[in-house]
């Protein structure tokens, strides 16, 4: 892979991104414009008496879905089995066959057929799934992954919302609309086609696997594959989860614009169109919001803002103007509906908030040989959770309650979501808690982050200047580091719970609590063995006067041990700047936590990492001068 770039746009202009990203965009607009073409179409013109229209979107959405309960499994297995360019280019090739399809059914006026290019299209859109996703690992690396993902949500919103646009524009074309129809999702299709042949080639990850042609049987087996790494099974519920809350809002926009805002046909649309300009926003804003490194700390910050505005819609509605029916001019020229519209548009915000990173921690997480049947194991689980959704509004709206009613539940629901999923991996919530002390407590800077290794075992060694010292390498780091802490950290309030959700190592010396030593070490052995990253403080605790202290021989113990088990990590030296006299370090005149503006607010703080020091050159003396060489550099 090829060296980062300055942001996620210039990935529009390497051809390892750039075909791939038109090829789906192309791709997802063709999906829309078809189906809602056709769903206006039975709504307004044919007249089917066995298709009513009030159904049609029902049976349409229904029959789109269908494909990724039945085909996912064996979706994700052919896409780690065979070359990915080889399977984009085999969907796009049927995407047109099924289109050329569509151009009679259209042309003819054939419901029947145009239901069967729909089943079709929810097949072309079930294979490449996994590959949408299971690609850009292979091509990006860990700082454009959220870039890469973030790109791909927005285009696939935008196309959406363009798809719909002009599926309703062509087909209410007087005379001309199906022909409009027919020859502009042959277009898209062959479109697609032509861009796909310039994606470079994405080799197989696992060309020896043995296709197991059972779909329910190989769900089960992907289910329990991503089941052992937690973060990623839970991740895969929590994307589902999203799709369970975005189907509620989008189902009910029709209704809601309708019977709450009063509006017509062109208030509900542009309800989809602040909805998917929010999506693209937020997806869009990871990037710069992570400083380029995969941030699940934004999951939590966007679930709590999903469920805020949900709440907030709901609250919105009561001070609505009483009218009868009001077109779009009218709804825009009304300042009481902008409050409405800002909700909406800050929901789905943080609605591509909370999905993004999800998306980029399953690809990066999950191990590549399997990694696409995952990734179609959770395509399923986006089916049924949105089945459930539909299931759920209509039992909620034939008990009586209101739209807006179905939206504060479903914002009061995600809270009770959000609050298990980040309490069954806390990692999320650390994260979290890692993003704000560096974004919004300090102004946290720094240099040398590619020297962080993203895959393997590795030792993080850094000077000790304050209580959050952890916290701050948390934020600085893409994957999850395990601490090796003094035990007396731990009874400190509210940063003793923080780093036992972390699961911290307590250290103790030998003289005071042997058993605690042992066990520490041990520990720190297995999380090598493991091949996470382990960090060390190898003074022994926080400086009391601001200076770094003689290193201790902890750390060459834990290197010793674990080249006894085989495992070579690396010690990466770090050092953190400007933290001393700050509100969490010690001061010469007193304790730490003591005036909170001490040093202002957003005070500068940075980490310097040097590059990787060989285990087996491991000398305490040299790695504390390397130390103490960054953290001269400020």
């Amino acid at each position: 892979m090829s060296e980062p770039h300055p942001n996620q746009f210039a990935l529009l202009g390497q051809r390892r991104f750039a075909p791939f990203f038109w090829t789906q965009f192309a791709g997802a607009a063709n999906d829309n414009l078809f189906k809602f073409a056709f769903t206006v179409m039975v709504t307004y013109q044919l007249g089917v008496s066995w298709l009513q229209p009030s159904m049609a979107g029902l049976v349409i959405g229904a029959l789109f879905i269908l494909p990724f309960l039945l085909f996912s499994a064996t979706a994700g297995q052919i896409t780690d089995k065979i070359e990915k360019t080889r399977i984009i280019r085999f969907v796009k090739n049927l995407e047109i066959a099924i289109m050329l399809l569509a151009g009679a059914g259209f042309m003819a006026g054939n419901a029947v057929l145009l239901l069967a290019c729909v089943f079709f299209m929810g097949l072309h859109s079930t294979l490449f799934g996994p590959v949408k996703f299971a690609l850009l690992p292979q091509v990006l690396n860990e700082r454009e992954l959220t870039g890469g993902n973030g790109m791909v949500e927005m285009g696939t919103f935008v196309a959406i919302l363009l798809g719909n646009v002009a599926g309703g524009l062509l087909v209410a074309m007087p005379g001309i609309g199906h022909s409009a129809v027919a020859l502009a999702c042959l277009g898209l299709a062959l479109a697609g086609r032509l861009v796909a042949q310039f994606i470079p080639k994405a080799p197989a990850t696992d060309p020896g696997l043995v296709v197991n042609w059972n779909p329910v049987s190989e769900t089960w087996r992907n289910l329990k594959l991503a089941h052992e790494n937690i973060v990623v099974f839970r991740s895969l519920l929590g994307i589902s989860w999203m799709w369970f809350f975005g189907a509620v809002f989008l189902s009910q926009f029709p209704s809601f614009a309708k019977d709450v805002l009063h509006g017509d046909e062109q208030v509900a649309s542009a309800l989809l169109v602040v909805f998917s300009v929010g999506i693209g926003t937020g997806a869009l804003l990871c990037e710069v919001l992570s400083r380029r490194h995969i941030e699940i700390g934004l999951v939590p910050l966007g679930a709590i803002g999903m469920s805020a505005c949900a709440i907030e819609i709901f609250l919105s509605t009561y001070h609505l103007p009483p009218v009868t029916a009001i077109n779009l001019a009218q709804f825009l020229s009304n300042h009481a509906y902008w409050r409405v519209m800002l909700d909406l548009f800050l929901l789905s915000l943080c609605a591509g908030l909370y999905s993004v990173p999800m998306y980029a921690l399953i690809q990066m997480r999950s191990q590549s040989t399997h990694r696409a049947r995952i990734i179609a194991a959770n395509n399923i689980l986006n089916a049924l959770f949105m089945i459930a959704s539909a299931v759920l509004a209509g039992l909620l709206l034939s008990a009586g309650f209101t739209v807006p009613q179905i939206f504060l539940f479903t914002g009061i629901a995600n809270a009770v979501v959000a609050a298990y999923i980040f309490l069954l991996v806390p990692e999320y919530l650390l994260r979290f808690v890692a993003w704000v002390l560096s974004r919004c407590v300090y102004r946290f800077k720094v240099r040398g982050d590619k020297n962080i290794p993203t895959q393997g075992a590795a030792i993080l060694a850094c000077n000790h200047v304050s209580f959050v010292d952890a916290v701050l390498l948390m934020a600085a780091s893409p994957r999850p580091i395990y601490f090796l802490m003094d035990h007396r950290i731990f009874r400190v309030p509210v940063l003793g719970r923080l780093f036992r959700l972390a699961k911290a190592i307590p250290v103790a010396p030998h003289k005071d609590d042997p058993a605690t030593y042992e066990a520490a070490f041990e520990r720190a052995a297995q999380v090598l063995r493991e091949g996470d990253l382990l960090a060390i403080f190898p003074e022994g605790g926080i400086t009391k006067d601001g200076q770094l202290q003689p290193f201790k021989g902890g750390i060459m113990k834990i290197v010793e041990r674990a080249r006894a088990d085989g495992v070579d990590a690396p010690v990466v030296p770090m050092a953190l700047t400007n933290l001393w006299g700050s509100y969490f370090s010690r001061i010469e005149q007193g304790g730490a936590m003591v005036r909170p503006f001490r040093r202002g607010v957003f005070s500068r703080v940075g980490l310097n990492v040097g590059a990787p020091v060989a285990a087996a050159e491991l000398r305490p003396e040299p790695l504390r001068e390397c130390v103490a060489g960054l953290l001269a550099q400020g």
